[in-house]
């Protein structure tokens, strides 16, 4: 019997309900598909300040560089919102987790179940059936380059400085990313950048164009990055892939999450060269709704089949699950957020249990 190590990290708000949930699905693949996975859980976010003192300890980094995969639920709140210093704010032991891992690639599915088409805030003809794939480099760019801070001029007032910065290394590695998720899909990608005003945004553009000579079987084409975000809301089934940098990755990700009627309903990974990738829901900890039975684990069930998929190497059980969804959504089964008329309304464990039937069924 092979046996996978999984880190789960449940987090603030609602991420210990929403893991709950993920983890009776990995139960479930434990008996249909002859595999055993050993659980360490450990504390990230919030949670670990309290208790430690730091988002996230170096012995809860170390548990997570030494598994297979690490499965996390959702970090912060206002109950730590100013009240800490800056470097041990929850996000911030994400971006520590994500650098310990070093994970770069970030793939960002945004995927419109026919049962939600009607939930968009896009008509439904302009959302049925969309399938598109960001891939967002993670681990450069604007969030983390050097120098930033906040500094005080000779004349007292401040300024705040973040620096864009790009190692063309940075951009092939991640480009590669997208050129061979497109290969997978329908081999289409768009680079999104903004080269007419960032030297950055030059060198990415440029750098992307040689890595496509090695990919000839996919068609590149590249847009600005503004206008990527008007072509997501007129026309967003025209991409298969988008390939783009960390800042802009973040902002265009979230804008195709609302076509699909929630982020409830979207996971994500983060994979690396090697070692564990890490598979988290892109939504937030939800606070106000966390212990309520309220909360929606689809993103983080679907996030355990991207990490089936994408560092288990057990796809068929990732698209059992997603197939599982599918079913569940068009038997009428919704939580709140994406709860409309003549629906049948369920909490988070309830909508577990329908998932696991339409497993089992």
């Amino acid at each position: 019997m092979t046996t996978y190590n999984l880190t789960v990290f449940p987090g603030d708000g609602i991420g210990p309900e929403i893991v709950d949930q993920g983890l009776r699905v990995l139960e479930w693949v434990e008996e249909a598909y002859g595999v055993k996975f050993d659980i360490h859980t450990d504390l990230l976010g919030g949670i670990s300040y309290d208790t430690h003192g730091l988002p996230l300890t170096e012995a809860a980094l170390a548990k997570a560089q030494a598994s297979d995969a690490v499965l996390m639920g959702s970090v912060g709140g206002p109950k730590w919102d100013g009240k800490t210093d800056y470097d041990k704010r929850p996000e911030q032991g994400l971006l520590n987790l994500r650098k310990g891992l070093n994970v770069f690639a970030n793939l960002r599915p945004a995927y419109c179940f026919d049962a939600l088409a009607d939930a968009s805030s896009l008509k439904k003809e302009l959302v049925a059936g969309l399938d598109m794939l960001i891939v967002r480099e993670l681990a450069g760019g604007v969030y983390f380059g050097e120098p930033r801070g906040i500094n005080t001029l000779e004349d007292g007032t401040r300024e705040g400085i973040n620096t864009q910065r790009y190692h063309e290394s940075e951009i092939s590695r991640i480009a590669r990313v997208g050129f061979e998720m497109a290969q997978k899909r329908g081999g289409r990608l768009v680079s999104a950048e903004k080269s007419n005003v960032m030297e950055s945004g030059l060198l990415w553009r440029e750098v992307v164009t040689a890595v496509a000579t090695d990919y000839p079987d996919v068609e590149l084409s590249h847009m600005l990055a503004d206008n990527c975000a008007m072509q997501i809301v007129r026309a967003p089934k025209q991409f298969d892939v988008i390939v783009t940098d960390n800042l802009f990755g973040d902002l265009l990700s979230d804008e195709a999450a609302m076509l699909t009627g929630s982020l409830g309903m979207l996971p994500s990974a983060s994979l690396s060269d090697e070692g564990p990738g890490l598979y988290e829901p892109i939504h937030g900890s939800a606070p106000d709704i966390a212990g309520q039975d309220l909360a929606n684990p689809i993103a983080t069930i679907l996030s355990f089949a991207m990490a089936l998929r994408y560092s288990l190497n057990l796809g068929d059980a990732a698209t059992a699950i997603e197939h599982a969804v599918s079913v569940t959504l068009d038997q009428g089964y919704r939580t709140a957020d994406i709860m409309s008329e003549g629906m049948k309304s369920v909490g988070t464990k309830a909508m577990g249990d329908a998932l696991l039937a339409a497993l089992r069924s």
